[in-house]
């Protein structure tokens, strides 16, 4: 297939939309790679002997991270909880107290492994108020919850498009306040002549003009990554967070009636971008299987957790495009067929109009096409 590359005012032009559809005025930096590979670069541009963090773990990705600054030189505090509740923020400010003066705070905004979303904005307040960078991976985050990046003074932040928004995994976003350009320029022996350098991006790219790109982008990834951006743009990230949210309370509301309880307990503390359960006794692939067998049909939102929660949880996948009240009916209706041929007896009835009644109160918008069918499918 015949691409034509990505001109370099192309890729000025996508981070640009980025830039006005997270709603900052630091420049975005669309970085080549999946999430992960953003998330090394900061670790490492900001990681450094001598440093000192305080790094919060909700799951899987903070632990990454942590282990990421440790291996650059940062002397790591982890606050780890366990994995079904968020960090309280006088969890923050005490542990800041204990550990002493840091450089930087980095935090996990939303677990997409673990459905827990931590209080962003007072974390970031306790974090500034000691002077401390605010370091957020908001790539489960972005487009299932607020965020916002200037008014909440966070200085590097790594968003992606693959989740919330839709869009690819192959290229991500990362945005830098002056704070943080300025920490990784003080580095005593900063990262160069490497895929993974932020300071060659600067050097080569941002203070260029972007007039010439430093790299060969994937042309596909990056398009791709700015048709999402295109896409969110139009409908508004309000609009998208407000699909989220009531996907993600339209799916609990519905879990009572059929036996189930949320993984997280707190519903403020419970993260809009999928909706984490607990499994039965049988453990959650004996229930994701049965769904799978038992429902009409065959794309059923439901999967077990990943990682270490594989047996004891399972998620029901609202991501996306899949934000929407036909996906939750639907996760619905399986459930209540798979429970049923574990021999529970779910009130199927009960949780799809709990379910939908608590979409139509959250968003405020009627009943979909297709509802009433999905209803006399799952009864």
């Amino acid at each position: 297939m015949d691409v034509a590359p990505v001109s370099a005012a192309e890729y000025a032009e996508i981070e640009d939309s980025c830039r006005d559809l997270f709603g900052t005025e630091h420049s975005p930096v669309v970085f080549q790679g999946e999430a992960t590979v953003a998330l090394e670069a900061v670790a490492r541009g900001l990681g450094r002997p001598g440093g000192r963090a305080l790094n919060l773990v909700t799951g899987p990705y903070g632990s990454t991270f942590g282990g990421w600054l440790s291996e650059a030189g940062t002397e790591v505090e982890d606050i780890v909880t366990p994995f079904d509740r968020a960090v309280a923020p006088d969890e923050v400010e005490q542990a800041l107290d204990r550990f002493g003066p840091v450089d930087l705070v980095s935090v996990v905004h939303a677990e997409a492994a673990t459905g827990v979303v931590n209080d962003l904005e007072a974390i970031s307040a306790v974090a500034r108020s000691r002077g401390a960078l605010v370091v957020v991976d908001a790539v489960a985050s972005v487009g299932a919850e607020p965020l916002a990046i200037d008014k909440w003074q966070l200085d590097a932040v790594v968003l992606s498009t693959q989740k919330a928004l839709a869009g690819p995994s192959g290229a991500s976003v990362i945005a830098l306040s002056p704070q943080a350009w300025a920490a990784l320029s003080q580095h005593p022996s900063p990262w160069r002549g490497s895929a993974l350098s932020l300071l060659d991006w600067r050097d080569r790219w941002v203070l260029t003009g972007r007039s010439v790109l430093p790299v060969i982008p994937s042309h596909l990834e990056t398009r791709a990554l700015g048709a999402a951006a295109g896409r969110a743009l139009s409908e508004g990230l309000e609009g998208i967070v407000a699909r989220h949210r009531a996907a993600a309370a339209a799916t609990r509301a519905a879990l009572a009636p059929l036996g189930l309880h949320p993984w997280v307990g707190q519903p403020d503390e419970a993260a809009s971008v999928a909706s984490v359960v607990r499994a039965p006794t049988e453990g959650a692939s004996t229930l994701v299987r049965a769904c799978v067998a038992g429902w009409h049909d065959g794309t059923v939102p439901i999967t077990t957790a990943p990682g270490s929660l594989a047996e004891q949880a399972f998620r029901v996948n609202h991501t996306g495009r899949r934000a929407n009240l036909a996906v939750v009916l639907s996760a619905v209706g399986a459930l209540a067929t798979g429970l049923r041929a574990l021999g529970y007896r779910p009130d199927a009835g009960a949780a799809l109009a709990a379910a939908a009644d608590t979409w139509n109160s959250t968003i405020g918008a009627p009943f979909i096409p297709g509802d009433a069918a999905l209803r006399s499918r799952a009864l």
